[in-house]
């Protein structure tokens, strides 16, 4: 039985999956918006299981497919894909269960799901290969994120609805600009050892500005969502908060890099917790 539950955190740790929680919050928020309310318990276990084991898709291909690197960078050599916790067996079948599942589940969802399943797969895997010829990875990495919102509309409605494109393009945004300020860590490992990324092409200083810009953007499509979906003053307040919260993470970055992960993960899984708070008050 210990042997299974080091297995399983050395898999947990493999995918980083506290780190669900950056699209957990987007998925049901859309879902809440779309249904105008409860969309219930089915849907609820159904949007949760497809948005796991997509991550776990996308993160395990990611890792599979980074270990040439990570074995080279002090930051990502200890990771269980690199020292050995998690063999390559291990991670394809890992990357395999996840993709089936993630498919099955969309088949148990509606007919749109089911169609969108496998091109929404191709999109989570093309981050990691993308880093590699273009520092416009940091935009598949928001796309990917973004389809968070597009999947729980599609799941409640079976339909794509102009309000879930400017939600799911503010999450791009959202996420491309956080990845921005985490990919400063790795800034002069990338330009080593030719990885394309805005940071290793652009420096410190632009990256910043990008990162406001990205940051700024995402504000204005959540605005373009609350307006489009008709929705009130509990969603403008969500906004509100978003803008402070991202306002307080560039802060603390620009005065101090080592706040980094601090800025990467406390900051950005409160804004999408508070968000997701805020929706449902709105919906209720």
């Amino acid at each position: 039985m210990n042997r299974i539950k080091e297995k399983l955190n050395h898999f947990s740790e493999l995918v980083m999956f506290k780190h669900s929680v950056f699209s957990l919050p987007f998925i049901f928020i859309a879902m809440l918006v779309a249904a105008q309310g409860w969309f219930g318990w089915k849907l609820l276990f159904l949007g949760t299981l497809a948005a796991v084991t997509a991550r776990n898709f996308a993160m395990g291909v990611n890792r599979y497919l980074d270990r040439d690197v990570d074995i080279l960078n002090p930051r990502t050599k200890g990771r269980p894909s690199v020292d050995g916790r998690v063999s390559n067996a291990q991670m394809l079948a890992f990357i395999v269960m996840n993709a089936l599942l993630f498919i099955v589940v969309a088949y148990f969802v509606n007919t749109l799901a089911f169609q969108l399943s496998l091109p929404i797969l191709l999109v989570l895997g093309a981050y990691t290969l993308f880093k590699r010829f273009s520092s416009m990875a940091h935009l598949i990495l928001g796309v990917s994120l973004g389809l968070a919102p597009i999947a729980g509309v599609v799941a409640v409605n079976a339909e794509i609805t102009f309000w879930s494109v400017y939600l799911a393009i503010g999450v791009m945004f959202w996420v491309a600009g956080f990845d921005l300020l985490y990919s400063l860590q790795d800034m002069a490992f990338d330009k080593a050892h030719g990885l394309h990324s805005i940071p290793s092409k652009f420096g410190a200083n632009k990256t910043l500005w990008i990162a406001r810009v990205f940051h700024l953007l995402a504000i204005v499509f959540w605005t373009y969502f609350v307006v489009t979906a008709g929705l009130g003053l509990w969603a403008q307040l969500a906004i509100l908060f978003s803008a402070i919260m991202l306002g307080y993470e560039h802060y603390i970055v620009n005065k101090d890099f080592t706040k980094i992960d601090k800025a990467f993960f406390t900051v950005n899984g409160y804004l999408g917790f508070v968000f997701l708070i805020l929706i449902i008050v709105e919906v209720n």
